[in-house]
């Protein structure tokens, strides 16, 4: 039976630490109870951020509600800078020392910088992850400039062209690839999106990226793109990807690496020779886990849902006597999006799919729902506009379901099976 904890220390005051504390205490743990954030800010929700935020209906301060009893040290603004197993110690970028006895990492991830330093730093040059990121491109969309360029593919990317066009700001979004989205909802519904992108005046230019910046007296002013086409704007957004926050845990003895903290299937960290790291857990974007809806495939997942639900398994097992009595971290991943008006849902992982069928409503209504399958089972399901069949599906990937799933489904069209 392993010791009851008196001293707790969260280190990432996120959603996924912030939902750990609360759970550890409505658990009955009564003991010391820290969470360290490198931003000076509390908890805050990120999804307002590229959404409600940077369209001037929220302001940048999104921060989480808690219980005013919650009784947390904040240690805000110190990032954590080594962990010491050995001597189960957090050290601080002030010096000094947080001793543990259970220890949840919950770092998440940042935006990864534009490549190039000197570009990155020019007037105008912005990333979106955080609440000072998203004050500071909200204040320069506020302003009115006179292009926007987006670089990135991906959802945060379409999600802030599709606030530019709200605001009337012409914008150009940049996508390496030839498809966008094509990664998190297959070739198909991702060249939908772009499709959609571009009847609402989005200038979408795909295999595209940029060779160098043009800047006057430290200001951004144009970008030249590899094709030599050269586009003249003062605002750029880079949404080219986020890095795992686990370069503090260089020398710990920790697995963790670009791709994130391995964890085992009890939010469990690991050791490099693959053995529990004892009293240490991690959660949110930051870890790796065996992924039971893939049979165990380690996934590093940035979704809310998985943040919340992997900060109450951690917080549970932290408390459990033994590994006996600890619970398996099973969220189903799932995934939300808002832009150029329409709502989009996903429930498992498309990544990796080698069929796609359109379930209910159409790709030419733009409003339906589609699974996707691989080796003949179904792995994931993704809503534009139609969520209300997605928690069927859902049951279905839990299930393990062969695809194409639930083939009697009311107002189903004659289905077609394609590759995604």
């Amino acid at each position: 039976m392993t010791t009851a904890p008196e001293r707790i220390v969260v280190v990432g005051a996120s959603l996924a630490g912030l939902t750990a504390a609360q759970h550890l205490r409505a658990r009955g743990y009564a003991g010391a109870l820290t969470l360290v954030g490198d931003e000076p800010h509390r908890p805050y929700d990120r999804p307002p951020l590229s959404k409600q935020v940077l369209r001037g209906l929220f302001s940048a301060d999104t921060t989480l509600p808690h219980p005013p009893d919650l009784g947390v040290e904040f240690r805000l603004g110190q990032p954590a800078t080594r962990l010491d197993l050995s001597e189960r110690a957090v050290e601080l970028g002030d010096g000094s020392r947080l001793p543990y006895d259970r220890l949840l990492i919950a770092t998440g991830t940042r935006a990864r910088p534009w490549p190039d330093p000197e570009e990155a730093a020019l007037a105008g040059v912005f990333t979106l992850r955080g609440r000072d990121d998203a004050q500071r491109l909200g204040a320069r969309l506020q302003a009115r400039p006179d292009r926007v360029v987006l670089v990135g593919g991906g959802f945060i990317g379409f999600e802030v062209a599709s606030t530019c066009r709200d605001l009337d700001i012409p914008v150009t979004l940049l996508v390496r690839d030839a498809v966008p989205l094509a990664a998190a909802l297959g070739p198909r519904l991702g060249g939908l999106i772009g499709d959609v992108a571009r009847e609402k005046g989005v200038d979408l230019r795909l295999e595209s990226e940029i060779e160098r910046m043009e800047a006057r007296d430290g200001h951004l002013v144009a970008v030249t793109l590899k094709d030599g086409t050269r586009i003249e704007s003062d605002c750029l957004v880079a949404a080219i990807g986020t890095l795992r926050n686990v370069e503090w845990l260089a020398g710990s003895g920790l697995e963790a690496d670009a791709g994130g903290l391995r964890c085992d299937a009890f939010c469990r960290a690991l050791h490099e020779d693959g053995g529990v790291a004892e009293g240490v857990f991690a959660a949110g974007d930051v870890a790796r886990w065996p992924n039971p809806h893939d049979d165990d495939a380690l996934v590093a997942v940035e979704h809310w849902g998985n943040a919340r639900a992997q900060g109450e398994t951690a917080a549970a097992n932290m408390l459990a006597g033994d590994a006996s009595a600890m619970r398996r971290h099973d969220h189903l991943p799932d995934f939300w999006s808002q832009q150029f008006g329409l709502t989009i849902k996903l429930v498992g992982l498309a990544e990796g799919a080698d069929s796609f069928a359109v379930m209910h409503g159409s790709l030419e209504e733009r409003c339906l729902l589609a699974a996707y399958g691989r080796d003949g089972r179904t792995i994931a399901a993704a809503s534009i506009d139609s969520a209300r069949w997605l928690p069927a599906y859902k049951a279905a990937i839990r299930e393990r379901a062969p695809f194409p799933p639930i083939a009697d489904a009311v107002d189903q069209p004659r289905l077609r099976v394609q590759e995604p």
